[in-house]
């Protein structure tokens, strides 16, 4: 098989940087939110996942999929992340739009009771703009550990906007770094003024599961560790049905407790 040329191979191997600065960096930091997210966990609560934008595919990756389990609880707002159509109903211009709404992210969180350990992670590669500094500040002002999962050199090199009145990075109790320069985009091609092929993505995606398995060691050590959603191929086709099954029981268990105040009282 011949190799990747050119802007192909540039590109990965800057997604290979991104993922050893990751390595480099950020072992701390996710070590300090594996133990956050396992004492949510084991304690039944659970770890609320929050991103606008791109930043939904992280809040995806954690659950549900193969090799994820119950505690996690992705929250998205389909007016902020649906992007397929790009232009006309449903379209990319609203959705920055919404996005930059103060206010809205109150209205999110009073759908929620949350309890006493669970944890709030906010994606957000920019971290400027009003959802999701005002989800994160939001879920502080209510006694949750609050995670942001950004890209630090992009965020500093914005100013917040005044509806946000601060920096993601600036509300959270923890950060942790996708490592992506402040274009995102990491690949400049000759005669194209503009750098192509993001990669806040890939270092979301790896700090994500890097969290889930490390949460898993600590929950198994611990006892509490839930269902794991398991492809037939690993585990047999009746074992993956009943893991499925164990697995949706699960969450909904939780996530009833979740919804079942309205207000967020």
């Amino acid at each position: 098989m011949s190799p990747a040329v050119g802007a192909a191979a540039t590109w990965l191997r800057e997604a290979a940087a991104v993922l050893g600065r990751v390595t480099e960096t950020q072992a701390e930091g996710i070590e300090t939110a594996s133990r956050w997210c396992a004492d949510a966990i084991a304690a039944d609560g659970l770890v609320h996942l929050f991103g606008t934008g791109h930043s939904r595919i992280p809040v995806e990756e954690m659950f549900p999929r193969y090799g994820s389990y119950p505690g996690f609880n992705p929250i998205v707002e389909l007016s902020m992340t649906f992007h397929t159509q790009v232009v006309g109903a449903n379209g990319q211009r609203q959705a920055m739009f919404i996005e930059r709404v103060p206010g809205l992210a109150e209205v999110i969180l009073s759908n929620f009771h949350f309890g006493p350990l669970d944890v709030m992670m906010v994606f957000s590669a920019s971290g400027l703009t009003a959802v999701p500094v005002e989800m994160a500040r939001g879920a502080r002002s209510r006694g949750l550990r609050v995670i942001a999962v950004t890209s630090v050199a992009q965020s500093m090199s914005g100013e917040p906007e005044p509806a946000a009145g601060a920096r993601l990075l600036e509300e959270a109790d923890l950060v942790l770094d996708v490592c992506t320069p402040h274009a995102d985009a990491m690949v400049t091609i000759g005669g194209l003024d503009s750098p192509v092929g993001p990669g806040s993505t890939i270092g979301a995606v790896a700090i994500v599961n890097a969290i889930k398995v490390r949460t898993a060691e600590l929950l198994v050590e611990r006892g509490a560790m839930p269902p794991v959603i398991t492809r037939a191929s690993a585990v047999g086709t009746e074992r993956s049905r009943t893991l499925f099954d164990q697995a949706y029981r699960e969450h909904a268990r939780r996530l009833a407790r979740a919804i079942d105040k309205q207000g967020g009282e």
